[in-house]
């Protein structure tokens, strides 16, 4: 969840160090600290709170140096206190570290029989506490460094720096993701390429149990075994790596203007060039004898797998298993020979995602992810790596990203009913011909927004909300739901329509707004008559639909807002993007942090 940068540069590496956090912000912001050596000697300025407090404290209390260490915190173990923030130091050692380390305690009581006691809460303490100890029994900062790793339980990636070594910095990886850019002259260590790219676009990835030795003149990597090994050097797509707001005032509404032009780019990247067919890459397997498809997922593409599920069961006849991530490999589902796992996640990098693809080596027959990174862990593990081509997302809050896994999923789903000979060529070529004219109908929904803004001002005054909706449109209330939460932090609930009657109609009166997706489709009549049910109990209709839709609902909802009409199997997609403005302009009136909502962090890169 944290971030971290190192930097051994031949210029003033604070204003560096900062720079790198700023881009890694997303990944935590509970309290941010850099250390550096000046004169050869570690000094360290920390703050608790965003990173802009750091950055005052530095202006008055700067730090010199051509080599130290950053990081950006996602509290785990311990408060969000400046004793607490990391870089954490013990004698000639500082370190920042990304995960948790399971048996800190265990460590942490060796080390107090020895004289050596801790004065923060953190599980990192110990790692900076146990590489010291090792160097006051005679050990190079290497072997220091190594001997604390191999002590270590848990996932981690870790940069270390040392007194009196301007030369060098060492970081190991295990379960956290950790790149080394190489410059001229100049080595650098970071979370991601998004932290390394405006120092350099090529990239080594460590590899699950790698150790880094890193000078000025290059990186030295042992594998897990102790084994030098060589990684290859990348060079990274600058676009990928841009992180600007684009003139917008969140990054959160950048990637809502976005996504025509995303979902755009993805669409044409898997279409033929007469745009009649699906293309695949090499190694994809054949889905016209797939028995089985088991999608795993967290939080929000775990939702994208939920539509998935209608998309690939109606139109392909493929039977489907959804699983959330972090109780999938728990349940130890068996799964029937053939099964292909396919594993979702923005990051590639999302902790439970990639325990779980673990767990399926071996025991599917195939295993496929969708990611927006394509270097992240989960993309390097499968067996073959789908990218949904969102670009840089930073909002914590995703949702390009959610719109793009939505399309890959559908265009595989569309691809499998053609094989699977539930759809002629001439249907897929119509279907896609829709797909294509998707992101321009994206454009006309935006027109809503004022629709939107107007009921977000009351929406904000709410203390719970209810989202609806029924067969795919349920998956898009789950999400609609979630984004409310997670940005304006009213409590909203989803459910199926259907299940209104079983338990959550309790909950309604005039003070509880329901929001229902319901485009006018098979199922619209029904829907009606749930909404029928909650006026009748002074319940406040918040009613997403289309213009037929919402006429034949009648007058009596508290507000509407009109989308366009849409092919029904395009329509979650559609109605992703009104979900998506109405928490965001719900948090804007509220006063919330849209784009760095309290106690998250983008990418979950702990269990």
């Amino acid at each position: 969840m944290c971030g971290i940068i190192g930097v051994l540069g031949n210029h003033e590496a604070a204003p560096t160090l900062v720079e790198a956090l700023k881009r890694l912000e997303y990944r935590g912001y509970d309290s941010a600290g850099i250390a550096t050596l000046n004169d050869g000697r570690l000094d360290r300025r920390r703050a608790v709170g965003k990173l802009v407090n750091l950055s005052d404290l530095l202006v008055h209390h700067p730090l010199a140096g051509k080599a130290g260490i950053g990081h950006t915190r996602w509290a785990t173990h311990g408060a969000p206190t400046e004793a607490n923030a990391h870089p954490h130091k013990a004698g000639p050692v500082a370190v920042v570290h990304n995960g948790i380390i399971e048996n800190y305690r265990e460590l942490r009581a060796e080390l107090s029989q020895a004289g050596i006691g801790h004065e923060t809460d953190t599980d990192t303490e110990t790692v900076a506490l146990l590489a010291h100890h090792h160097m006051t029994q005679g050990m190079s900062p290497e072997a220091a460094a190594r001997a604390t790793v191999e002590r270590l339980k848990g996932a981690y990636a870790l940069c270390f720096l040392f007194d009196g070594h301007p030369d060098l910095l060492i970081a190991a990886r295990k379960g956290s993701p950790l790149a080394v850019g190489h410059g001229k002259g100049e080595m650098f260590v970071g979370s991601d390429a998004i932290a390394l790219a405006p120092m350099t676009d090529r990239i080594t990835y460590l590899e699950e149990g790698d150790i880094a030795v890193v000078t000025r003149q290059g990186v030295t990597i042992t594998d897990a075994t102790g084994a030098e090994v060589a990684r290859p050097v990348k060079t990274i797509d600058s676009f990928d790596a841009q992180v600007n707001k684009g003139g917008h005032r969140h990054f959160m509404a950048k990637e809502i203007a976005e996504q025509p032009s995303v979902i755009g780019t993805a669409i044409t990247h898997y279409l033929s060039t007469d745009g009649r067919d699906i293309v695949l890459p090499e190694g994809a397997p054949d889905l016209a004898e797939v028995p089985r498809l088991s999608l795993v997922a967290c939080g929000t593409a775990y939702y994208a797998c939920l539509t998935a599920k209608y998309w690939f069961e109606q139109l392909a006849g493929l039977p489907v298993d959804v699983d959330i991530a972090s109780e999938f490999r728990y349940r130890e589902p068996p799964l029937v020979p053939g099964t292909v796992a396919l594993f979702v996640s923005q990051s590639g990098e999302t902790a439970d995602t990639l325990a779980a693809l673990h767990y399926c080596k071996g025991r599917a027959d195939a295993i496929l992810s969708l990611v927006n990174v394509t270097e992240s862990s989960i993309a390097r593990e499968s067996d073959l790596a789908l990218p949904i081509l969102a670009g840089a997302e930073i909002g914590v809050a995703s949702t390009k990203a959610f719109t793009c896994q939505l399309t890959v999923l559908l265009l595989l789903a569309l691809k499998a009913a053609h094989l699977r000979g539930r759809m002629s060529s001439d249907a897929l070529a119509d279907m896609l011909s829709k797909l294509r004219a998707l992101p321009a109908t994206l454009n006309t929904a935006m027109e809503t927004g004022p629709a939107i803004r107007a009921a977000a001002r009351d929406l904000s005054g709410a203390q719970s909300a209810l989202f609806l909706g029924r067969g795919m449109m349920y998956p898009l209330a789950l999400e609609g739901a979630l984004k409310l939460k997670e940005i304006s932090y009213i409590h909203a609930e989803a459910y199926a329509s259907g299940e209104l009657k079983h338990g959550p109609i309790a909950l309604i009166d005039e003070t509880l707004p329901v929001i229902v997706m319901a485009p006018c489709d098979a199922l619209f009549d029904k829907t009606v008559s749930n909404m029928q049910e909650v006026m009748a109990r002074s319940g406040q209709i918040l009613l997403v639909s289309d213009a037929k839709g919402v006429t034949a609902a009648g007058e009596e909802t508290w507000r509407t807002i009109t989308l366009p009409d849409i092919d029904p199997v395009l329509a979650p997609i559609l109605y992703a993007l009104p979900a998506q403005l109405l928490a965001y302009h719900t948090a804007i009136a509220k006063g919330t942090d849209v784009d760095q909502p309290r106690n998250l962090a983008k990418s979950v890169t702990v269990e």
